[in-house]
Parts: structure tokens; C-alpha cells; sequence
């Protein structure tokens, strides 16, 4: 039996024409007919009549609404007027259609996409949805349109009217939904065996700059003034998320970072309290071996003592061509368990995972309006957060922490951090956790909770801590947590520990603490190196470098030289050590600190010395003329330029173990290094009677270079400097640059 599916069984089509969208797709963006156009622009104008957008003097847009739905209506009209762009690419890219508008490359991004999302399956959704959120997907679709309306200057790169349906298809909001777990480069190995690749797998030998967020919260007893206090830190893409708030009269009073186009604020808080999410939780994407056999050119998979028909469903991908469009229909296979996404020793592989985006909706809009802490833990009850830890903090004095949202219960017998046996019952989910059983923590006698992406046994204490107040180990299935702990977790306990009289101030500083807990190990195996080694040459070379190492307080500054050497030598190791990482199935930062022999240390610091001579005239280059914060437009993937403005910042890639994270994921094509990924929007909130809290934004919070509000925060963000959150109607008032109807 064939391992693949033939080339003949796989592409069932493939059109080079031009390209007739199906009926499905062209229900997207086909003309509303005249009739219904009229009565649309009547809602529309009579909902902009119960708007308000205040902009304050950071541009940052405060929507007053009547109703939640009012609300909706102008947060996605403000979104709009800041980045349409970048609202239109992320529902293009949820939906499976970015090679409509990027081209034949992003066709197997599109399949990994419409596995799971189908606009006839989420139209019977939002059919199924509750009145009240019906109301809101409404309004979500009436805002982006009111706004494509009144701007007919914009161009849409492919929709150019949105339904209330496709707010389902974008319902999650994280820095990666669980889809984008699936290997593109095996996805199309597995379809398209007999084709030339056209997605490049590109690997620079180095981590990626890591995916996540910090999150602190402190109980009122270690503040200053008894009030909790919250961390929302998350690291994103730059420029991924604005900073919005959004208010109505039925209770909605959100404020914080919003992803593009969607119509929660995401991390944020309300008058009552916040919530912070981390990427990690635990496992809850499982992948499944399955046996199959060939029977008359139809496949069958074994599953207990029965052969079970594969099912074969026919996706189309349309995709550009320099000479119009063409498309490509795949036959794809599914069982029970999911879709097959690739082969392994002889077998297919199915993945499961949640597929819940009305809930998920629902779940994401909920915890916005909730104003107590019980509120709160019921919304988390629908269980549909998959991806994200969350961090809590109150008004009431409560403090919380869940690890986790969504957590299938499963046999613990089984390994679930590989593929497991699809051929039996046993390996099937078993329901999901009750929140009472998965890992949290409700007001941790320690007083302190952090998570940085990391495993949450040592959430509020170290594990060798007998005062901890951290979750056991022992207590939990090695299948509630995925990640293991990290340099930032390490450096968080070691801030938090001793927490008294905390301040808003206090806690930015701790969030921005300078010490780099990656190099406590590696520094040291690099002085022994040294000490050890007999080659007379390389140590003469490198005489001035270990002394200037060895008195290094591993803290990272804009005028620190041994910040850059330290930084160099260890991205060097990385690029020489990757392919070994790999082949030990090791985290190329746990390689580098534990299995680099002493003279590959030392050989690595005399090659990150050459580049830095090379780059910038001496090795003894100071951090901050390196490490630079540059917006120079509003390009979703930006280019940088060492002959223009812009800003040092002294925080580094989080690999190193800086809380505040500033990291580059590009290709460096310049000299300097130019952060694209970390801190993005930053907020510490106090809740009291009266709310406090202060932010911070990469660049600014208009993505059109014209505006003043494009770069009007980089300085700041460069130095981590916080401005005053604008919460009450008459702080906004007194610092008020614009009130306006959408539409006006």
C-alpha cells in the first residue's frame, strides 16, 4: 500500500484561468443587493448616532455606546480608522484565503486553515448563537462596513463587506491559534508527495524569539496602598494589538490591548478586574497514529475490532497568479480523531483539537464584563480558552491564576507528548477538567503569583521554597502542563520574592528588571574555559574580553559593552550548536548551556568579537548602539534602515532572560539589531475604589506614518517610560483631542 495518496487523488483540479470563486466564498464579497443596501445604511447611520469615539492625546480611541452592541459597532469603526490593513489580513488569514491575495505560497497555510474553518459551518453557528451575541457579530460586521463606506479611498485587498458570520472564524484572539500548531512543510509533504515544495522552511539555526507574555499579580497585603495590583505583559509581534477602551451602557467598561478586528478587548481590565494571558496551559492538541488499508482506491482506518471508512473531503484553494487566478482542489482525508496531517513510520496522523468558536466567542466577550471574582471563574466555566494561562487581579483584594482553560481528561498511562495509538478507544478524550481540577492557585498565602510562559510550579514560590505556595508536581498529570520553567520564570521569583509596599512604580521596575538569568550558568562554564584551556594563542586573544566578562553583573544597559559581547558570543553558539540541539532533541539554549565543550565556548566569544569588529568598528561597542527600537511604516512585515532615526533600548530578547522583552524574529539584513517582537502593550493597574493604571504602547497606536500618533510612544516605550491611563470620562475630557460620531 501506498504510504501517500497519489498525485491523482490528491489534486482533483487545478485551474490556471482565470478563477470563479464558488458560490460559498462569493457570498463573502459579493454585492449586497440594492435593496438591502438601503436598509443597511440606515442601521448604520442610526447605530453611529448612539456612538461616541473620544480620541484622547495618544490617539488611543474611548467608544462610548448605548448599548453593548453600540459599542461594538464603533470599537471595530475606531479599529479601522487606525489599520484597516491589518484587520482585513487577519480574517483573510482565519478564513484560508491569504493566497487569494499573497499567491501560490500561502496555498498550504490556506488548507491548514480550511480544514477547520468552512463559511457554511460557522454561518450554521452564528445561526445557533445566542440573541444577545448575534446582536454583537452584527454590529461587528456594520462597524467595518460603515467604515468601508464613508472611506471609499480604501481599497480592500479581497473583502470588501464583511458578515456577522465571520467573527467566528477569529474568535480566540492569541498570538497563535491552535491550527498554526500544524506543520505547513509535513502538511504538504503528506499532499503533494510528488511536487517541488513551495513553501520555504526557513531555520537560522536560532530560537525563535519566544511567543508569550509575563503575568504578576500581587494581593493587597505586599502593596503600598492595599490594593491589588495586575502586570499585563504581553510579547507579541509589534504593532499586533492597539490599546482601546470601550464602554456602554449595560455594563461594558473594558480597557486594554484588542486584537485586530475583533471586538474584546483581549488583556486588559475593567472597573472591577483584570486579566492577563501567557501562551502554554497545558497539552490540548493530541496527535493520532492511524492504521489504514487500501480497499478498491478507498481508505480505511482499524479502530477497535472495526475498519472504518477515511473520509475524503475535497477543499478548493484559489490562489494569484501574475495572470489572474487559479485554483487547486485537494482531496484531504479525515477520521474521527481530525484531519490527517502527515505520516509517521508507516502510518497516517490525525490531530485533535478544540472546535469551539462560539463558545470561544462568547468566553473571550464574557470575561470582559465580569465584575467580581465569582463572575469571572463562571464564564471561565465554558471552558473554551485552549491556548493561555490566565493571571488575575480584583478590586475586591482577590488574586488567581489558572493554568489552563481547556484541558481534555485522558487516560495518564499514555504518553501524550507524542502521537498515540488511533487504533483504540482507550486513547480517546474522556470529557474536559472541571476548573476546580485542573492547576490554579485563588489567593496564594504567598501573596505573589508570575507566569512567564513558563510551568506553574513555581507560581508563587520556588520549587525549593518550603514557604511556597505553588502548585506540586506530584498533584497533576504531566499532561496539565506543556512548557517547561523558563529564564524569565527564574528571574520573576527571584523580583517577587520579598514583595513590600509595592507601588505601580515599584512593580514597572520589577517588570523591567536588568539582570539576565541566562548567563548565571553560562558565564561561569565560559571563565572555567578559559582557566582550563592550553591554547596559548586564543586565550591571548580573548585576555580582554573574559576580564571584562568576569566583572560583568550580568545586567543589561544602553552603555554596557559586556551586554553586547555576552549577547554576540551567545547567539554565536546558538548558530553553532542548532543541528546538534536538534539531533539530542534538546532545546538549543538548554544544549548551549550544558553539552558545549570548553574550547567551542571560547572559539564562539573569539567569533562573536570578529563580528562585532566587523560590524561596528570594535568589539567594545555599547549595547544601545546595537539594540534599537525603528517604525518607518505601516508594512505588516517592516524594513529597517541604520541610516535613519531610532531608538536605544537597553531590555533584550527574552532567551536571555529579560522580563521585558525586545527580540528580533526578521531576517537581519542591517547591522543593528531591530526589535520586531516582545513588549508590546504594557500595563500595570491597581484596583481600588478609584482605578489606577499606566501603559505603554510600541510606536503608537495609529498605524498610517502621516499620523502623529504612528512613533508618538517610541521613545518612551525605548526607555520604559508609562503613561497615565485615561479610565474616567473626565481625565479623557481633560486631555481630549478629538469627539466625533463614526462616520463624522
Amino acid at each position: 500500500m501506498r504510504l501517500y495518496p497519489t498525485a491523482k487523488q490528491v489534486v482533483l483540479a487545478c485551474v490556471s484561468s482565470l478563477y470563479a470563486l464558488s458560490n460559498a466564498v462569493a457570498a463573502t464579497d459579493a454585492g449586497v443587493p440594492r435593496h438591502e443596501q438601503k436598509l443597511e445604511r440606515a442601521r448604520w447611520q442610526a447605530t453611529a448616532k448612539r456612538v461616541k469615539i473620544l480620541r484622547d492625546k495618544w490617539g488611543i480611541p474611548h467608544v462610548f455606546g448605548q448599548s453593548d452592541a453600540d459599542a461594538v459597532f464603533g470599537l471595530l469603526y475606531a479599529q479601522a480608522e487606525d489599520d484597516f490593513n491589518r484587520i482585513e489580513l487577519n480574517y483573510i488569514n482565519a478564513m484560508g484565503r491569504l493566497a487569494e491575495v499573497e499567491g501560490e505560497k500561502d496555498i498550504w497555510r490556506d488548507l491548514r486553515m480550511k480544514m477547520y474553518i468552512q463559511p457554511a459551518a460557522m454561518k450554521e453557528k452564528y445561526e445557533q448563537s445566542p440573541p444577545w451575541l448575534k446582536k454583537l457579530m452584527v454590529s461587528f460586521a456594520d462597524g467595518l462596513n460603515y467604515f468601508l463606506y464613508k472611506h471609499p479611498e480604501i481599497t480592500p485587498k479581497l473583502f470588501t463587506h464583511f458578515e456577522p458570520w465571520m467573527a467566528l472564524t477569529f474568535s480566540e484572539g492569541s498570538i497563535g491559534g491552535d491550527i498554526e500548531d500544524i506543520n505547513l512543510h509535513n502538511l504538504e509533504k503528506f499532499y503533494a508527495p510528488d511536487t517541488a515544495n513551495v513553501i520555504a522552511v526557513a531555520d537560522n539555526g536560532f530560537d525563535a524569539e519566544p511567543q508569550g507574555s509575563n503575568g504578576f499579580a500581587i494581593a493587597p497585603r505586599l502593596t503600598a496602598n492595599g490594593h491589588s495590583l495586575l502586570l499585563i505583559n504581553p510579547h507579541t509581534s509589534f504593532y499586533f494589538r492597539p490599546e482601546v477602551h470601550v464602554v456602554s451602557q449595560q455594563g461594558l467598561n473594558a480597557y486594554g490591548a484588542v486584537t485586530w478586528g475583533q471586538f474584546f478587548v483581549y488583556q486588559g481590565f475593567n472597573q472591577h478586574l483584570g486579566w492577563m494571558h501567557t501562551s502554554g496551559g497545558g497539552d490540548v492538541i493530541d496527535e493520532y497514529l492511524e492504521t489504514i488499508t487500501e480497499k478498491d482506491g478507498q481508505f480505511f482506518y482499524q479502530y477497535d475490532n472495526e475498519q472504518r471508512a477515511v473520509k475524503v473531503v475535497p477543499i478548493t484553494i484559489p490562489y494569484k497568479t501574475v495572470n489572474g487566478m487559479a485554483s487547486k482542489t485537494i482531496q484531504t482525508f479525515f477520521t474521527h480523531h481530525g484531519p490527517v496531517i502527515r505520516a509517521q513510520d508507516g502510518k497516517w496522523v490525525t490531530v485533535k483539537m478544540m472546535e469551539e468558536p462560539l463558545k470561544a466567542l462568547m468566553q473571550s466577550y464574557g470575561r470582559t464584563k465580569a465584575n467580581d471574582y465569582q463572575r469571572f471563574y463562571d464564564v471561565m466555566q465554558l471552558r473554551t480558552n485552549s491556548s493561555n494561562n490566565t493571571v488575575y487581579a480584583d478590586d475586591q483584594g482577590n488574586i488567581a491564576y489558572f493554568h489552563g482553560n481547556f484541558i481534555p481528561k485522558r487516560d495518564p498511562k499514555f504518553d501524550w507528548r507524542t502521537p498515540v495509538d488511533g487504533t483504540t478507544s482507550a486513547t480517546e478524550w474522556q470529557g474536559l477538567h472541571e476548573i476546580k481540577d485542573t492547576i490554579h492557585l485563588f489567593n496564594p498565602a504567598k501573596g505573589w503569583i508570575q507566569n512567564t510562559n513558563n510551568w506553574p510550579f513555581t507560581a508563587s514560590g520556588a520549587v525549593d521554597d518550603p514557604h511556597s505556595s505553588s502548585p506540586h508536581e506530584k498533584d497533576y498529570p504531566q499532561y496539565m502542563w506543556a512548557l517547561p520553567e523558563n529564564a524569565r520564570g527564574i528571574h520573576a521569583v527571584q523580583v517577587l520574592e520579598g514583595t513590600n509596599a509595592l507601588t505601580i512604580e515599584g512593580l514597572i521596575r520589577k517588570a523591567y528588571d536588568s539582570y539576565l538569568t541566562a548567563f548565571e550558568p553560562m558565564i561561569p562554564a565560559l571563565l572555567a574555559a578559559y582557566m582550563g584551556s592550553d591554547d596559548i594563542r586564543l586565550k591571548e586573544k580573548l585576555t580582554e574580553q573574559i576580564a571584562l566578562l568576569r566583572s560583568w553583573n550580568l545586567r543589561f544597559a544602553i552603555d554596557s559593552v559586556p551586554t553586547s559581547l555576552a549577547i554576540y558570543w551567545a547567539q554565536d553558539m546558538v548558530k553553532s550548536s542548532a543541528e546538534k540541539a536538534r539531533a539530542a532533541h534538546m532545546p538549543v539554549l538548554n544544549y548551549i548551556r550544558d553539552h558545549i565543550n570548553p574550547h567551542e565556548r571560547l572559539l564562539s566569544l573569539l567569533r562573536a568579537s570578529d563580528k562585532l569588529n566587523a560590524d561596528f568598528g570594535t568589539w567594545k561597542t555599547p549595547w544601545g548602539d546595537i539594540n534599537r527600537f525603528q517604525r518607518l511604516s505601516a508594512d505588516i512585515h517592516q524594513e529597517y534602515d541604520d541610516n535613519k532615526p531610532s531608538y536605544p533600548v537597553a531590555f533584550t530578547s527574552a532567551n536571555w532572560g529579560s522580563l521585558a522583552a525586545f527580540g528580533m524574529v526578521a531576517e537581519q539584513k542591517n547591522k543593528r539589531i531591530y526589535g520586531d517582537r516582545g513588549n508590546s502593550f504594557v500595563a500595570v493597574v491597581e484596583f481600588g475604589p478609584h482605578l489606577k493604571a499606566k501603559s505603554i504602547l510600541a510606536g503608537g497606536n495609529n498605524s498610517h506614518p502621516e499620523s502623529k500618533h504612528f512613533n508618538d510612544q517610541a521613545e518612551m516605550y525605548s526607555r520604559g517610560q508609562f503613561k497615565d491611563v485615561l479610565f474616567y470620562p473626565k481625565d479623557i475630557k481633560k486631555n481630549l483631542e478629538r469627539e466625533y460620531h463614526p462616520g463624522n
